[in-house]
């Protein structure tokens, strides 16, 4: 969500007929998900679900034995078809073995890079030596390689797990992004591995939104003549009684959200209650965090009616009082506010003693006071930066940052996202995340650096305080087009800081995976929503149809058999 800014006024002197509303695109999608069409899945088709679940378990148990290119083939198919969650035990079982055994000299490149992939996905600590054997005399990536197209896949995917110092990776993304693009271009590719190199250099594996590349290798998976056709059809029922579920949650947040009426109460705030559910769908997609993104979705469709209540209508002293008001937390104190914040205020504080009433029945309910205070850390940054654009006031890059990557919204959602996660969670777990450890706020900068550089120019247009776009073009003196290609340079060294953090820091010793993989998840949400501009406040084709491909339309059943 991008953090808007009011034009500037004086104190008090704001008419409401003045207020300075930006009148965002009206919500796309009506009633459609009040009375969902849901997937005709039968008894006997979800207990074939469970059957070709047990196969599949079955053929992950099989031991490598010396066929270890069969087994991290079997293991990322399975991860890329998006059923890896029912077998995270088996998995990981399999890949410690992986990582135990001892690399043949005479392993292949596609081999090595496999293997190298799926281990620091899984948080192994493989050193980028690993590729050493495929160095020449000068150091530099074997030429002969550029023949195996299947090996530089491999490489290239592999490559976007480096972290900060590994010059083998940075040198084998530039070399394998310009040879799969130069095979792509040749049109010599045969399918299914056409598609994906295509798909490979528009959103590598790293970077992409688990339920949305599933969806894809399902369909390029069922093109390969070699497909295994119980893993084929175990993910498209999987797929499909999934959606059949985020349907329902949909339905059911849809109805929350039609009572609540802001369309037509808070008219100057934006209607996007389906693209915050699909926003946070792609924090966690599994069954068992249901409750999860329930609370989730709530909270960030309120976060961004916030967001524009301080950017979009609110004046001085109202905002001020707004702020207050959210500090102090508590319904006694909602009368000072003006109506239209009564609106808001009860609704806001009622999901917060919601989720406190139901984590309290499981003995967790204090993860939810820390999810109340960062939204209280996230009010105070909104006025500070409505301050900033009503004094006209541009701070230095490194000023802004330090509020911004609290505006953008990420350290609250991800500390949000923890409440209603199991016993995986303990207070530590709460405490570490609200410290605002670097993974998290590497996370922030992300989206921050991300939202300013897709947002900027919209937002200039219509009153906002200054961008880090703006920051950098008066600091350092530079051109709009230079700004955004260092922060750009910035984003990058992010994907390298979470690397680093989930694969060799104490962190990645201390935290477990599943918390590390919500702060993983978020950036790759939030790079998939500010792609190609604002993809929440202006739903344009991208996110449109990440919308219809998982929570409207279902995969054919019979695609699996043919």
């Amino acid at each position: 969500m991008s953090s808007s800014k009011l034009p500037s006024s004086t104190h008090g002197s704001m008419s409401s007929q003045n207020r300075p509303i930006a009148k965002f695109p009206p919500n796309i999608w009506g009633d459609i998900f009040l009375n969902p069409i849901y997937n005709n899945i039968d008894g006997a088709t979800q207990l074939q679900h469970q059957e070709l679940k047990e196969e599949v378990r079955r053929m992950i148990q099989v031991d490598v034995g010396d066929e270890l290119l069969q087994k991290l083939r079997l293991i990322d198919t399975i991860k890329r078809l998006g059923v890896s969650y029912h077998f995270e035990r088996e998995i990981e079982e399999a890949l410690h073995y992986v990582y135990e055994l001892h690399c043949q000299d005479d392993q292949t490149l596609e081999t090595i890079s496999l293997r190298f992939r799926l281990l620091r996905e899984s948080g192994f600590p493989v050193p980028c030596e690993t590729f050493d054997r495929f160095k020449d005399a000068e150091g530099k990536i074997i030429k002969s390689s550029t023949s195996d197209v299947k090996g530089l896949l491999e490489l290239y995917e592999a490559a976007h797990l480096l972290v900060h110092g590994e010059e083998i990776l940075e040198e084998a993304l530039v070399f394998t992004t310009a040879h799969l693009e130069s095979a792509k271009a040749g049109g010599i590719l045969e399918y299914p591995l056409s598609a994906l190199v295509s798909h490979a250099l528009y959103q590598p594996i790293r970077k992409a939104l688990p339920r949305l590349h599933a969806r894809r290798f399902i369909a390029i998976y069922q093109g390969d003549a070699s497909h295994d056709k119980t893993l084929l059809k175990f993910a498209v029922l999987d797929f499909n009684l999934l959606q059949n579920s985020h349907k329902e949650e949909l339905c059911k947040l849809s109805r929350w959200w039609k009572d609540l009426d802001f369309a037509t109460k808070l008219p100057f705030a934006r209607d996007r209650l389906v693209e915050g559910y699909f926003w946070m769908l792609g924090v966690y997609f599994e069954p068992k965090y249901s409750f999860g993104r329930e609370i989730l979705t709530k909270v960030i469709v309120m976060i961004s009616t916030m967001d524009d209540i301080y950017d979009s209508y609110g004046i001085f002293e109202e905002l001020q009082l707004f702020t207050n008001v959210i500090q102090r937390w508590n319904i006694e104190y909602i009368d000072q506010l003006p109506d239209y914040m009564k609106l808001f205020y009860k609704p806001l504080l009622d999901i917060y003693r919601e989720a406190e009433e139901v984590m309290a029945k499981q003995g967790q309910s204090y993860g939810v006071q820390y999810s109340i205070n960062k939204l209280k850390q996230l009010s105070e940054s909104y006025f500070l930066e409505f301050k900033w654009y009503h004094e006209n006031y541009v701070p230095t890059l490194e000023e802004y940052m330090r509020v911004a990557i609290i505006s953008i919204g990420a350290i609250g959602l991800i500390v949000t996202s923890f409440i209603g996660m199991g016993d995986v969670l303990t207070p530590d777990i709460f405490k570490w995340a609200s410290n605002n450890p670097k993974i998290i706020v590497a996370c922030s900068i992300h989206g921050r650096l991300f939202d300013d550089i897709v947002s900027h120019k919209f937002e200039q247009e219509r009153g906002h305080c200054a961008s880090a776009v703006e920051c950098y073009m008066r600091e350092h003196v530079a051109s709009k087009e230079e700004a955004c290609n260092e922060l750009k340079k910035q984003v990058d060294n992010v994907w390298k800081d979470i690397n680093h953090e989930m694969i060799f820091s104490e962190t990645s010793k201390l935290v477990p995976v599943s918390i590390l993989t919500r702060v993983l998840n978020l950036i790759r949400s939030t790079e998939f929503m500010y792609r190609i501009g604002d993809g929440y406040t202006h739903v344009g084709k991208t996110t449109k149809d990440g919308i219809n491909s998982l929570l409207i339309d279902p995969i054919s059943i019979s695609t699996s058999e043919n």
